[in-house]
């Protein structure tokens, strides 16, 4: 059954990590943010609205469909008075035109159907010479073979049958392009990431959060016995790793998309 992203019991589960230094490194070689009012458009729990903040934003805009993932998101980032909330659609957000600097679209495009809409709204919302970030996984990304570091490929390995639902929320270079296109954007550059998404202190801190199912959609597709099943055969296959420490990697690809 796939998530319920309004379910309280889902509050916290897009809030409970920090974002990646790898992430932010990337992030500042494309655009600076010190000084810039940014917009986080499906911010779920605020992690990237948090990092955003830390690496200088003047001020930053969460804004997300679902009233629980923005109480966690409050709750999440306590104490960092540069950050507000605000429920709305990425399609139609009923902010103000042409008051950010750099908006980011992380890990939202594969739950649209509207991608033209979705940009659109972007454009009416960025400043000129604003810059829109469009990260989010091809089908490409997401089958990169499974290692002790690129663990999502683990998924499909032991149950395929995620293959065809995984291929059919995503969008390939070619659609977001065109989509960017159409919505007025016309500088627009491709790159690939590989983001560390966390860092574990062992196995059982890695098992309880696969077996929460914490920020992977995907595994609400399946039971809870398969889950348990999914999480001994991952875990028997990172069993000789050198070290305790489990370093988690996804693959990305991220669209830059320039406002004239």
């Amino acid at each position: 059954m796939p998530i319920d992203f309004h379910s309280k019991d889902n509050r916290f589960t897009y809030a409970t990590r920090r974002a990646d230094s790898s992430w932010m490194s990337a992030i500042q070689k494309i655009v600076d943010v010190k000084g810039k009012h940014v917009l986080d458009v499906g911010c779920g729990g605020g992690i990237y609205c948090k990092a955003f903040a830390e690496m200088g934003a003047e001020h930053v805009t969460g804004v997300d469909f679902s009233k629980e993932m923005i109480k966690g998101a409050v709750e999440n980032c306590k104490g960092y008075p540069q950050i507000t909330f605000v429920e709305g659609d990425a399609l139609d957000t009923n902010l103000p035109s042409s008051q950010y600097d750099v908006i980011l679209e992380r890990a939202l495009i594969h739950h649209l159907t509207d991608l033209e809409a979705c940009f659109s709204e972007a454009y009416r919302l960025l400043k000129p010479s604003g810059m829109l970030i469009v990260q989010s996984r091809t089908i490409e990304d997401a089958l990169q073979p499974p290692n002790e570091h690129h663990i999502r490929g683990y998924f499909f390995e032991v149950y395929p049958r995620l293959i065809q639902i995984e291929a059919e929320r995503r969008h390939d270079g070619k659609t977001v392009k065109k989509a960017l296109l159409k919505a007025g954007f016309r500088s627009i550059d491709e790159h690939k990431l590989s983001e560390t998404r966390k860092t574990y202190t062992g196995p059982e801190e890695f098992k309880d959060e696969l077996l929460a199912r914490t920020g992977r959609s995907i595994l609400h597709e399946l039971s809870d016995l398969e889950l348990e099943y999914l999480v001994q055969y991952i875990c028997e296959r990172l069993r000789n790793r050198s070290t305790q420490e489990i370093v988690e990697q996804d693959y990305w690809t991220i669209w830059l998309a320039k406002k004239e």
